[in-house]
C-alpha cells in the first residue's frame, strides 16, 4: 500500500476514535455518603416556634392604690419568699396598729379586774352557805352573795370574750396594712418595675389590664409552649424526653422533658389544628437562658442504636435509593425503612454497611444506569 493511502487510513482511524469517544456519555459526578451504623431516633417537632416561659412568673401590684413611700428592689435584683418588695403610705394604719393593741392590753387588764372580783365574789358567797347553815346569817344575805358571785362570774367570762374581741382587732388592723405592702409569693428575680418612689400607684379597673407594679420571675424553673400537628398529638405523652434548639445558642441543644400536653385542639389558624405542648428543660448548662427566646423542641418517640442508617434525604419518591457500585454505575435501590426524623432513616433491609449512596439525588443526569464519579 503506497505511504500517502496509508496516511489516509490512519487518519480516518483517529477520527473515527474520536468521534466514537466524544459521543460517549460523560460520567456525572455526585456527592455520596456511606450506609453506616448509628443511632436513629423517632421524633417530632413543633409546627412555630414556641416561647421560653418561667415555670412561675408573677405581675405583682398592692391591692390598694396609694403613694410609694418604700422600694425596697431594683430590676435585676434576687429576692426571697416573703421579702418585702415596696410599700405604699400607710402611717394610719400603722397607727391604727398600735390603737388596737394598746386597746387589747387595756381589754386584758378589764378582764383580770373582773375575774378577781368575780373571785372575791365567790369566796364570800360560800362563806355565808356555811353561815346560813349554822343559822349566824339570813337567808337573804346568802342570796344576795350567791347572786353577786353569779354576776361577777358573767361580767368575767364578759371581759374575757371582749379581750378575744380586741385581739381579733388587732389581727384586722394587721391586714389592712398589709394590703399596703406588696411581698415575694416565692424566690425569683425582679424583672420589670413599672413605677417611682412617691409615685402614687392606682389598682386596675375591673377588665382594665394595665402593667404590674412589680414583674417578678422564678428562672430557676424554664419551659418551652409550643404546638405540634394534630396528627402527631396522639403520640406525645407526659414525662418523655425532649430536646430544645434556640436561634440564640445555635450550637446547643438542651435535655428537657415534656411535662404538660393540652386536652384540647386548637384551630386558630385555618386548615392548621395544633396541640399545645410543655416543655420543661433539665438541663440549661451554663448558658444564660431568658424568658422570652424563641425556641424549637423535638420529642423524642423511640429511638435505637447501632442500626444501618443513612441520611433521610438520599430517600426518593417510593422508598428508592441511588447506589453507586464498584463499576462506577448509578443502581436505583428500593429499600425497607424503619425509624426515620429528618436527619437520619433507619434502614431495615435493600442496603448493606459500607455501601456508597447518592447524596445529590437531585443533580441533573442522576439517573439509574449512568456513569459517576464521586466529587
Amino acid at each position: 500500500m503506497k505511504p500517502k493511502v496509508l496516511l489516509l487510513v490512519l487518519l480516518v482511524v483517529v477520527v473515527a476514535a474520536a468521534v466514537t469517544w466524544s459521543m460517549r456519555p460523560q460520567a456525572v459526578v455526585v456527592s455520596l455518603v456511606t450506609a453506616e451504623l448509628g443511632e436513629v431516633r423517632a421524633t417530632v417537632a413543633n409546627t412555630r416556634a414556641g416561647t421560653v416561659d418561667a415555670c412561675r412568673r408573677a405581675g405583682l401590684s398592692p391591692a390598694l392604690g396609694g403613694q410609694m413611700s418604700l422600694l425596697n428592689v431594683e430590676e435585676g435584683q434576687t429576692v426571697t419568699a416573703n421579702q418585702i418588695l415596696l410599700e405604699l403610705w400607710n402611717e394610719d394604719l400603722k397607727a391604727e396598729v398600735l390603737l388596737s393593741r394598746r386597746d387589747a392590753v387595756a381589754a386584758k387588764g378589764r378582764a383580770k379586774e373582773a375575774c378577781v372580783r368575780a373571785d372575791v365574789a365567790g369566796r364570800e358567797a360560800k362563806r355565808l352557805n356555811r353561815l346560813r347553815e349554822r343559822g349566824l346569817v339570813s337567808e337573804e344575805e346568802v342570796d344576795l352573795a350567791d347572786g353577786e358571785a353569779d354576776a361577777t362570774r358573767a361580767a368575767c367570762n364578759a371581759a374575757k370574750e371582749n379581750t378575744r374581741v380586741s385581739e381579733a382587732q388587732v389581727d384586722v388592723s394587721l391586714a389592712r396594712l398589709e394590703r399596703t405592702i406588696l411581698r415575694a409569693p416565692f424566690d425569683g428575680v425582679v424583672a420589670e418595675i413599672n413605677g417611682e418612689l412617691g409615685e402614687f400607684v392606682t389598682p386596675s379597673p375591673l377588665g382594665v389590664a394595665t402593667p404590674p407594679t412589680v414583674d417578678l420571675i422564678d428562672d430557676a424553673c424554664l419551659y418551652i409552649s409550643a404546638p405540634i400537628d394534630e396528627v402527631d398529638a396522639p403520640a406525645v405523652r407526659e414525662g418523655q424526653s425532649a430536646f430544645v434548639t434556640m436561634d440564640a445558642f445555635p450550637d446547643k441543644r438542651f435535655a428537657g422533658v415534656v411535662r404538660r400536653v393540652a386536652p384540647y385542639v386548637l384551630d386558630q389558624e385555618k386548615q392548621a389544628r395544633t396541640v399545645e405542648i410543655e416543655v420543661e428543660i433539665t438541663d440549661r448548662g451554663n448558658s444564660n437562658l431568658l424568658p422570652g427566646y424563641s425556641a424549637d423542641v423535638e420529642v423524642l418517640l423511640d429511638a435505637r442504636n447501632e442500626v444501618l442508617r443513612v441520611p433521610t434525604q438520599v430517600i426518593m419518591e417510593g422508598g428508592r435509593v441511588m447506589v453507586l457500585d464498584a463499576e462506577g454505575i448509578l443502581e436505583s435501590r428500593q429499600v425497607s425503612r424503619g425509624l426515620a426524623n429528618w436527619e437520619h432513616t433507619q434502614i431495615v433491609d435493600g442496603l448493606v454497611a459500607g455501601e456508597r449512596v447518592v447524596l445529590s439525588v437531585d443533580r441533573e443526569g442522576v439517573v439509574e444506569g449512568a456513569a459517576a464519579v464521586a466529587e
